[in-house]
């Protein structure tokens, strides 16, 4: 048996996911346990991390919000993917990820958990997010 039929057959978890696309999103946790080491979003999310420690180097005098914008974008794309995962339906998700494993997923009331905290902080870093960068373009940062 090779590794990628261990990692075929084995049984892929919504809830987990979603909870490590909510918790680590930013970083693509969610999608390398997906889809494995060769997945190129992931590997994207990822590099997020190094871009904004880049940028912080290349520009310090730079706004701190400059600096940390590939973060909060791939931040922003985590949660989005939280949501789209945690909210498919149980069939669908089995069809997709899961169609060699021989069970079932039966996702309950953790799952709805993560994906209210998910909406809730995504809406708030979304909010700021666009507050904050609007406040920079317009007024040049006079807002703070």
């Amino acid at each position: 048996m090779t590794t990628a039929t261990i990692l075929q057959q084995s049984h892929k978890n919504k809830a987990f996911t979603t909870l490590l696309a909510f918790l680590l999103g930013m970083l693509g946790a969610h999608r390398f346990y997906l889809h494995g080491s060769k997945d190129r979003w992931g590997w994207l999310h990822l590099a997020a991390l190094p871009a904004s420690l880049l940028l912080r180097q290349l520009f310090p005098e730079a706004d701190w919000f400059y600096q940390i914008l590939p973060l909060t974008l791939s931040a922003l794309g985590g949660f989005l993917e939280a949501l789209v995962l945690g909210l498919m339906p149980d069939d669908k998700w089995d069809a997709r990820y899961n169609a060699a494993s021989r069970r079932l997923s039966d996702t309950g009331w953790p799952l709805a958990v993560v994906l209210v905290a998910t909406l809730m902080l995504g809406a708030g870093v979304l909010i700021a997010t666009m507050a904050r960068l609007f406040d920079l373009l317009y007024t040049g940062g006079a807002y703070g």
